[in-house]
């Protein structure tokens, strides 16, 4: 189906406008994507949005050609629009030519099978979206499994957290749940939780890691609660040679990741 909006008080614009928000998009189900690299690697992994919004008069491209047949050809639906309008949809004045409405994934873990791979990366209260993304973007380049979001952080569903992704958004699995119920869960089967602490903790570089490994990073200002820490297996420190006492949540996860990787691997 293909249609065309030309004004801004059209119902669809409202919905598309209202996906920037957490609550309509639980409410919904749905979730906002921008951008053809991101659509494309949504569709490499065999995963098509519902609605493709285009700006009218976008110069022609061969990857968007195969988007818009491949959309339609699935019984998804393609609308254009003045660029104007769809700045009013992204909220950005310099909107991506392209943007793709996308049902939100399962995110309960019980749907997660942590056999599939031997690392994946778990956050506690991450709040920055920027991070969250990265993070998922630090899964897809190491091979693990996903990122598994614990208590309340950032929706990793919202338009700055799947551009930040860079496309990893489709590829990793995204599990979400308060402590209490991840910890049974883990405890359910094989798994190893480590923890990125200042507790008495093991130099990073010098822990035993096992598969599957779940690196566990804590909010970007609070760290972990102990009580989380306490129920870990094993709380490793990444040596700081500066001034500054900590690293970044999403790069701190990224280190531990590669070097876990490489143990594992080695």
């Amino acid at each position: 189906m293909r249609r065309t909006i030309t004004g801004f008080s059209n119902p669809t614009v409202k919905f598309l406008r209202s996906l920037r928000e957490k609550k309509h998009r639980r409410r919904e189900g749905k979730f906002l994507a921008e951008g053809l690299r991101l659509l494309t690697d949504a569709r490499a992994c065999g995963i098509l949005p519902e609605q493709l919004v285009m700006a009218s008069g976008r110069p022609p491209h061969p990857l968007l050609d195969e988007l818009e047949r491949a959309v339609v050809a699935s019984g998804g639906e393609v609308i254009e629009m003045d660029e104007d309008i769809l700045a009013k949809v992204t909220g950005k004045d310099n909107p991506q030519a392209v943007a793709g409405v996308f049902a939100e994934f399962d995110t309960r873990l019980a749907g997660i099978d942590r056999h599939a791979a031997p690392i994946w990366l778990v956050a506690q209260a991450l709040r920055d979206p920027g991070n969250l993304g990265t993070m998922l973007r630090t899964g897809d380049a190491v091979g693990a499994g996903g990122l598994i979001l614990i208590d309340d952080c950032a929706d990793p569903f919202s338009v700055e957290a799947v551009r930040a992704s860079m496309g990893a958004v489709f590829t990793q699995r995204i599990g979400t749940a308060r402590w209490d119920e991840f910890i049974p869960w883990l405890r359910s089967g094989p798994g190893q939780l480590v923890a990125a602490s200042l507790r008495d903790p093991t130099d990073y570089r010098q822990a035993a890691y096992a598969a599957p490994c779940f690196l566990l990073i804590g909010n970007e200002s609070q760290g972990l609660p102990e009580t989380y820490e306490a129920e870990c297996d094993l709380r490793v420190t990444i040596p700081m040679r500066g001034r500054a006492d900590s690293l970044n949540a999403a790069v701190a996860g990224a280190v531990l990741a590669y070097e876990a990787l490489a143990r594992l691997e080695g």
